[in-house]
Order: structure tokens, then sequence, then C-alpha cells
């Protein structure tokens, strides 16, 4: 079931609403920058998703394809959620489960985690390893 989580970086500069249903799916990604941020994520459609403030406040970082907007607080560095498209052309916004300040651990211990081969473009796959993510 849908619900509606507040999320932010460490400084509360960025702050968002997001509707989110955990019990869909998380994912985690082996690309280089999911796993030297141990990124976890939840991808979430436009309309799902408010930037509630620190647009001005945020940073973009893009690399590789530059298909995908890293978005960074410019004061404390942290992500708390990025946005991209897919190759249909649809926008998503990718929302970092562990800045979501409202969510329960019980919500994340239960959330279903998908594992992605990002490392080798084989996002349909899982990587061989995953203990490290």
């Amino acid at each position: 079931m849908k619900k509606t989580y507040i999320g932010s970086c460490h400084c509360g500069a960025v702050r968002y609403e997001a509707d989110i249903d955990l019990s869909q799916g998380t994912f985690k990604c082996n690309c280089s920058i999911c796993t030297k941020t141990r990124t976890w994520l939840t991808t979430v459609s436009p309309d799902a998703f408010r930037l509630l403030a620190g647009r001005a406040e945020s940073t973009e970082y893009q690399f590789n394809t530059q298909t995908i907007h890293h978005l960074f607080c410019k004061h404390c560095g942290v992500r708390s959620f990025g946005w991209g498209d897919t190759p249909e052309g649809g926008k998503f916004y990718a929302v970092h489960v562990t800045c979501l300040d409202d969510v329960e651990i019980d919500e994340l211990v239960s959330a279903p985690i998908t594992y992605i081969d990002g490392r080798n473009d084989n996002f349909q796959s899982s990587p061989v390893e995953t203990r490290h993510l």
C-alpha cells in the first residue's frame, strides 16, 4: 500500500514528499557510484514525487551515459534523490530509502531488494556477488 513519506538530506536544506509502496520493492546496484555510496533506492513516477525545498540547494553529478541525474545537497553532500529517463522515454525519480525521515525500521527490513548488475550494463540481471552491496 502506498504511503506518503517525507525525505531529506542530512542538513534539511533539501526536502521532498514521495508516495511509495515499499512492499513493491527496492533495489541496490553494483555500478561504480552505487557501490561507492552503498545506495539503496526505490523508484517513483513524477506524479508521486514532490520537491518541497532545496532546488537551489542541490547540485548535479552525471557520468558515463549521463542519463541519470545524481543530485546532492551543496551543504551536507547527501544524495537523497535523483531522476532519470527510461529507455522508453518515461521520467522517474530514484528515492534513497535511507533518506526517508519517517520510515519505520520494520518497513525497511521488510522491503524486498532486487540487485541490479549496473556495472556490466545488464540491468535485467543480478550481479554474481551482492554481499557487499
